[in-house]
């Protein structure tokens, strides 16, 4: 049975975190262990443009990236990592659907509401985002993107995309059936809850409040004192509830209970236990990163074999696109 197709885009623009891991990093790790995909995780750099314009930045945070996926365990073996930047197809195919795509379209995407809410001069690149990561996902005959509830519109615009190029360049016609473009789905995975940051809100960096996936020990204990330790009232029996929902990530249920119920009230032994608890699981992590970082020249072999395969397999559907417009 053929495999399903997997892809994810991430924009190089920062440290990960421990909320990145387990809402969605995680997750990418354990379909290579369970075999039913196949998985190609794109470093959006592209995309990154809109947010980081100096060059030796990108050029680091791009590396960075690459570094992290292959230090939480992305096999290269088993899955494709690639710059975006190294295939041209995206961008070549993000133009083509721009002659198919309107402006008052384009002005219902969340981005562009946000910054005009915000009422920010808008750049083209944060306007026409959508287009681009439509051809990002298309180009892969991609079945599955991995996203959260809130990014689920960037699949409908994929969608939208593909049928109506499917309509007008191949009679209306469903992929394999004469039709160019595969619809994609999202995996949104519903079982993983939002992981709290450290002042109960969302973890996010736009927050201030994560955990670094990939801290050091000073790091780790510097953000856990720093957990507002809100009891959240009477129901609760004195456990403090922000840091009660972080711990839940490294430890079995079973244990938590136990450790919060016999140290009621005692916030610098429960805060300390989380410290242990998440160097534990870091350390590894983090060691293996910086393994890795002693020799980048196997990092770039990775995304240069990676930008291999993914250009052979958008070759072949740019191929596709080019005929149906009649330009081959």
């Amino acid at each position: 049975m053929t495999k399903k197709i997997l892809l994810s885009g991430v924009k190089p623009t920062g440290r990960p975190h421990v909320g990145n891991y387990f809402g969605a990093m995680k997750q990418f790790v354990d379909a290579q262990t369970v075999g039913h995909h196949e998985n190609i995780f794109m470093i959006a750099d592209y995309h990154g443009l809109n947010f980081i314009q100096n060059k030796e930045e990108m050029s680091q945070l791009t590396l960075d990236l690459a570094l992290d996926y292959l230090a939480i365990g992305i096999d290269p073996a088993h899955s494709v990592i690639f710059k975006q930047s190294d295939v041209s197809a995206h961008t070549e195919l993000a133009w083509i659907f721009d002659t198919i795509v309107t402006m008052p379209y384009l002005m219902r995407a969340h981005a562009f509401k946000d910054a005009e809410a915000k009422d920010k001069e808008i750049s083209v690149g944060t306007f026409n985002y959508p287009v681009l990561m439509a051809a990002d996902i298309l180009l892969y005959d991609t079945d599955i993107v991995p996203v959260g509830q809130d990014q689920k519109q960037h699949i409908e615009y994929a969608r939208d995309i593909a049928l109506k190029f499917n309509h007008i360049f191949c009679g209306g016609n469903e992929f394999g059936k004469g039709g160019v473009f595969k619809l994609p789905e999202p995996l949104i995975f519903e079982h993983v809850a939002t992981v709290p940051g450290t002042d109960g809100r969302k973890m996010s960096k736009s927050y201030n409040n994560t955990i670094p996936l990939f801290a050091t020990r000073e790091e780790i204990t510097k953000s856990v004192m720093g957990i507002v330790t809100d009891s959240g009232g009477p129901e609760s029996g004195g456990i403090p509830q922000n840091v009660y929902a972080i711990h839940k990530l490294f430890r079995n249920e079973s244990d938590i209970k136990s450790l919060y119920e016999q140290n009621k009230g005692k916030y610098k032994i429960l805060k300390e236990t989380l410290i242990e608890d998440i160097d534990t699981f870091i350390k590894p992590l983090r060691e293996r990163r910086a393994e890795l970082a002693k020799d980048p020249a196997y990092v770039l072999e990775v995304l240069k074999q990676g930008s291999e395969a993914a250009n052979k397999k958008a070759s072949e559907k740019l191929l596709e696109v080019k005929k149906a417009i009649g330009v081959l």
